[in-house]
């Protein structure tokens, strides 16, 4: 409870009387300073009393719109508050609006007690993400003598996610692939990684074990063994070329495809297999890591800041004087001759020289493919992440991959599917779909390669419901 300019403006007087009275030996103005302070007491009781009374019957209530946004996005919050009773007191009543929310409006309520009821909606931007709880409202109850702030109301809590793909389809036509590495202790054969053997299928064994695709080809069942390594080398090869910008803002094809990558990259370490990066654009090696068993902050950081590129990329005489390049003021340091400065700054400027650019000749794809086993001696588990825009340049990548006796796991994306307006016509979308299907198809039938798509679940779910409702009329 804190005293307003009112109120002690009043403690000033009954001061002021006292010191008179004892100052001239007037007994009426100590009576008088007497009176005053008591009936101060008695108003600040009577506000205490009104005050827990209005209080038992106000209910304050904070609801947002939305209870579930992306970062940058906006919704309305309302503040509503109801006093059930009369109440002398003036009520002001300020939203528990998390700190991290931007407003422009005022949100604070003011509350008659002739109404009994009031409610404000202001629109509110959460430019951060996490889980946010909003606090209690704060309320400031006043007589004009004294004033008190208490905190009441409801406190719900808003989530707010990175912008990004929320729900990520990994599979073949419609169907979900887990694609997390398994263990693969070293010294066993059965279900591991690396193919071993094909044998002819024995009776009692689960069906689950079945090579399909040996089975196809050779008429009676075949099972694949397989070889469990503890290092099994994984070499990820990430195209950010322009096309893998189609999308929604924070939901491009590139978006999707770094979200997969970046759970193979932390599956691999975890199992403690060494994990390389390269990644392309149009026509160049925009980075490249190789392999190591080490920490991959680096990789991580690699695709997290990974963009898709410009319709015209830069020339290598351009990267070379961007400002952002660290290889290239790494080597201008050198070629000016202050060995201090150089040596200094190497450290910094050299751990950084994977995002060195190189130009290619042909397809960036296939020859980041070609020189990332090119420095490898062992066969590797290859992923491509790309999508449908260049098969060719993506059946010519999986053939160098399988020349180096290598596996490969192909992570196409389907441009339809992220195509703006697309779904609009969902027979043509559908038919475009199909297309994709038979090129991913074609890929998956190769030995020692498997081809998966990458897609937004509710939009291959609606392009696929399609195809249920024609079979369903031939049936």
């Amino acid at each position: 409870m804190r005293p307003t300019r009112r109120s002690l403006a009043v403690g000033g007087l009954v001061v002021f009387l006292t010191a008179l009275a004892i100052l001239f030996a007037r007994p009426a103005l100590l009576v008088g300073a007497v009176g005053i302070g008591a009936w101060l007491c008695v108003r600040q009781y009577l506000f205490y009393r009104e005050l827990v009374s209005t209080t038992a019957s106000l209910s304050i209530r904070q609801t947002p719109a939305l209870t579930g946004l992306k970062t940058g996005q906006s919704t309305t919050v309302t503040i509503g508050a109801t006093l059930e009773g009369p109440s002398s007191l003036s009520l002001s009543i300020d939203a528990g609006l998390p700190v991290s929310t931007v407003t422009e409006a005022d949100p604070t309520l003011a509350l008659e007690s002739e109404t009994g009821e009031a409610t404000r909606t202001m629109e509110v931007s959460w430019p951060v993400a996490g889980r946010h709880e909003f606090e209690p409202a704060r309320v400031t109850a006043s007589d004009g003598l004294f004033t008190e702030t208490l905190t009441l109301g409801s406190t719900p809590t808003v989530t707010v996610q990175p912008r990004g793909p929320r729900s990520i389809h990994v599979g073949s036509g419609g169907n979900r692939v887990p694609v997390r590495q398994g263990n693969h202790p070293a010294g066993k054969s059965g279900s591991g990684l690396v193919p071993a053997e094909l044998r002819e299928y024995v009776p009692g064994e689960t069906a689950a074990r079945i090579d399909w695709k040996a089975t196809a080809r050779l008429v009676t069942p075949h099972v694949r063994t397989y070889d469990a390594e503890t290092d099994r080398l994984t070499v990820l090869v990430v195209d950010h070329s322009s096309t893998l910008a189609t999308g929604p803002d924070g939901e491009t094809q590139l978006d999707y495809l770094r979200e997969v990558a970046l759970l193979l990259a932390e599956s691999a370490h975890g199992l403690g297999d060494p994990v390389g990066l390269w990644t392309v654009d149009e026509s160049a090696i925009t980075s490249q890591y190789p392999p190591s068993t080490g920490p991959i902050k680096r990789i991580r950081r690699r695709l997290l800041d990974l963009e898709a590129a410009s319709e015209g990329t830069r020339t290598p005489q351009q990267q070379s004087a961007g400002s952002g390049d660290p290889t290239a003021a790494l080597r201008e340091l050198r070629r000016g001759g202050d060995d201090s400065l150089t040596a200094t700054l190497e450290p910094y400027l050299g751990a950084r020289t994977g995002n060195e650019r190189f130009e290619t000749s042909g397809p960036a794809l296939s020859k980041a493919v070609q020189k990332a086993l090119s420095q490898q001696r062992s066969s590797a588990w290859v992923v491509l992440l790309t999508n449908d825009a260049d098969p060719s340049a993506v059946r010519r990548s999986v053939r160098q991959a399988r020349e180096a006796e290598s596996d490969v796991l192909v992570l196409l994306t389907p441009t339809v599917l992220f195509e703006p307006g697309e779904l609009v016509d969902l027979e043509a979308a559908y038919e475009r779909y199909l297309e994709f299907e038979e090129f991913r198809r074609s890929l998956d039938r190769l030995d020692h390669v498997t081809a998966l798509e990458v897609a937004p679940d509710e939009t291959l779910t609606t392009v696929l419901s399609v195809g249920r409702r024609r079979r369903g009329v031939t049936q």
